[in-house]
């Protein structure tokens, strides 16, 4: 029996509670997969998994395995990431979570990075609210503004930017705020991502201004946020990498520069591992050298 072999299928099934969906991310079938979980479990001679004609869930052996079996996994992909030749060799899946925004900035240099590495592919999840890394088998999330979780390891590798926008037709409409205490006046439009995205701050540099917005519209994607603030729809507060090329071209205007939005750290966070394999540590590099290549996260 190849244990490392079961303990990724366990781990697969374990995140996306289907036998199916573990086979088809695993390129197997999904007698295969059940048929290998059955073996661990007698191996181990413990049930690791609940199961009904509806759902799986976790047992408590089977949620205790989970770090430990990431471990093992953890320290066989290192031992052979350094074998051989002695060189670290960039090779398999890392899934990385990101803002939506920033994702869509990076995927447009992923190809070079998987050029550099044939056997690296990169699964990208772009989110709003922080996952479940354990849970969900995500090796790396960009995340912005304060991070609670103490379980994680964090990497601090910049500082967003965003900037107050308006398209001119709605500020033909409404005369432009030049405070903060004048834009709970206006329509808003609230980007409600992880935190309470209906509290915008703004600073001076030396002042911070925070205020309780009631937004007209309110979504979870910063992309229909950036749409609508287009279509007219009121004020919102985007990102530089939205709205930069909007400014520019004249199609929204930055409103109140002199009270910019607070800008929020930047961290890179991941489970805490003593080993990172390779191949996530090229991923992590890849990130971290777009972000500080951009002045504007800097």
């Amino acid at each position: 029996m190849d244990i490392v072999g079961a303990l990724r299928t366990f781990l697969r099934v374990a995140q996306t509670g289907s036998f199916t969906a573990a086979a088809a991310d695993l390129d197997l079938t999904q007698p295969a997969v059940s048929r290998q979980v059955s073996a661990l479990e007698a191996r181990l001679g413990v049930r690791l998994l609940h199961r009904t004609t509806v759902a799986l869930a976790l047992t408590a052996e089977g949620e205790r395995l989970i770090p430990m079996a990431l471990r093992v996994i953890e320290a066989v992909e290192a031992l052979g990431e350094s074998a051989g030749t002695g060189e670290a060799v960039v090779a398999g899946k890392v899934r990385l979570s990101l803002p939506a925004p920033l994702g869509l900035a990076l995927a447009e240099h992923l190809p070079e990075l998987l050029a550099r590495h044939p056997g690296l592919s990169v699964d990208l999840l772009l989110r709003e609210a922080p996952s479940d890394l354990v849970g969900e088998g995500i090796d790396l999330e960009v995340r912005l503004g304060p991070v609670e979780d103490s379980s994680l390891t964090g990497r601090r590798i910049g500082w967003t930017t965003a900037f107050l926008v308006a398209a001119p037709c709605y500020l033909a409409r409404r005369s432009a705020p030049v405070r903060p205490e004048e834009v709970p006046r206006h329509d808003c439009i609230c980007y409600a991502r992880a935190g309470d995205g209906r509290l915008w701050s703004f600073s001076d540099g030396a002042d911070e201004t925070r205020l309780r917005i009631a937004p007209r519209l309110t979504a979870d994607s910063a992309v229909a946020i950036h749409r609508a603030t287009l279509a007219g729809g009121g004020l919102a507060i985007l990102s530089h990498i939205l709205a930069g090329p909007d400014i520019a071209a004249g199609r929204l205007v930055s409103l109140m520069p002199d009270f910019p939005p607070a800008r929020l750290p930047i961290t890179l966070v991941y489970p805490s591992r003593r080993n990172l394999p390779q191949r996530v540590k090229a991923v992590m590099e890849f990130v971290v050298d777009a972000v500080r290549g951009d002045a504007m996260m800097g």
